[in-house]
């Protein structure tokens, strides 16, 4: 089964330098490459469900700060 990835209280990218934008980023892409070794083979069960909803939200926090970092 995917391990569940904890999400707890987000930090304020809009609070963020350059700097620790690029960290936090770093720290996201690392989650999403650690969730993809533990992708469910069968598409069709609630765990490959479950893992997908976790892979969305990496990736829309991932898109967020680049977006942040654009802005700056």
């Amino acid at each position: 089964m995917a391990q569940i990835i904890e999400f707890g209280a987000a930090p304020d990218i809009d609070a963020m330098d350059a700097a620790a934008l690029r960290d936090y980023l770093a720290e996201i892409r690392e989650r999403i490459a650690r969730l993809d070794e533990d992708e469910p083979e069968d598409m069709a069960s609630e765990a490959y469900d479950e893992w997908s909803e976790q892979h969305e939200k990496l990736e829309d926090i991932a898109d967020d700060i680049l977006d942040r970092l654009e802005e700056q």
